[in-house]
């Protein structure tokens, strides 16, 4: 049974809300790492998705950030993040999302990404293309990336991994416009499938983080790779590159350190 990708965004919104309704607040804040945390609105907003997936499709495998795998008897999928961007949320920084991404087989098949701040609900499906609340966006035609604006981000092992993007920042940072890092990798694909930004690219992420932010990009015109140029993209270790076909290729060739003299 598949579901709808309206019952996926009406499952988005009302995660949303609970969001919506503590951010701001004192909250019961756990480390799961150094500067790896949880809150007790994570857990609220998982328990509600967790809830509704497994009735009305209690035989499917789910995966999500707090709790989890959850393993089905098909090959459908959901990669649930409850809450996108924690250590925004633990600080009051207003930017943060609920992500659930579908899956069926190999393929990503639906895809939602709601901002309950903004009130902006980013949606996907295979084949047909992607929309904010409704009407179609599509990637920016920035070609240059002397004039374009990128988005990244760095794993929770920042301070241990000697692989841990600052030598990319630094260097993409002198070859382009700017670098942005907003601390949630769902919405960042997103912003580059609504032409936000140009490009996207980030390492060592989870499932859950980029399911449905992947699927949306793809569908809004974005190359979507992991950084050898391949298309798995859920496999472990994740790492990801999104633009337009042109500027990914210059995307690609800057994590490889081949930035071109004239841009």
């Amino acid at each position: 049974m598949t579901p709808s990708l309206s019952e996926i965004e009406q499952l988005a919104h009302q995660a949303g809300e609970i969001l919506r309704a503590g951010f701001g607040k004192m909250h019961e804040i756990r480390y799961k790492g150094v500067i790896d945390v949880v809150t007790e609105i994570d857990r609220r907003s998982e328990d509600f998705l967790l809830r509704e997936i497994r009735r009305c499709y209690p035989n499917q495998r789910i995966v999500t950030e707090e709790s989890g795998e959850f393993l089905g008897d098909g090959r459908s999928a959901w990669f649930v993040d409850p809450l996108d961007g924690t250590v925004n949320y633990s600080h009051g920084l207003p930017i943060f999302c609920v992500s659930i991404g579908y899956s069926e087989g190999d393929s990503l098949r639906l895809g939602v990404v709601y901002d309950p701040n903004r009130d902006e609900c980013f949606s996907a499906e295979h084949g047909r293309g992607a929309w904010l609340n409704g009407k179609p966006i599509t990637v920016s035609q920035e070609k240059n990336l002397d004039q374009s604006l990128l988005v990244t981000g760095f794993a929770y092992d920042i301070r241990t991994n000697p692989d841990n993007n600052l030598n990319h920042y630094a260097e993409f940072s002198l070859h382009t416009q700017a670098v942005r890092r907003l601390g949630s990798a769902a919405l960042d694909l997103c912003y580059v499938a609504a032409g936000r930004f140009d490009a996207y690219w980030e390492a060592y992420l989870n499932p859950w983080d980029v399911a449905a932010g992947v699927l949306i990009a793809r569908e809004a015109g974005a190359v979507v790779t992991n950084m050898s140029g391949g298309l798995d993209i859920l496999t472990p270790p994740i790492k990801v590159v999104a633009a337009n076909t042109e500027l990914h290729a210059l995307m690609l060739r800057g994590l490889r350190g081949e930035f071109p003299k004239n841009n």
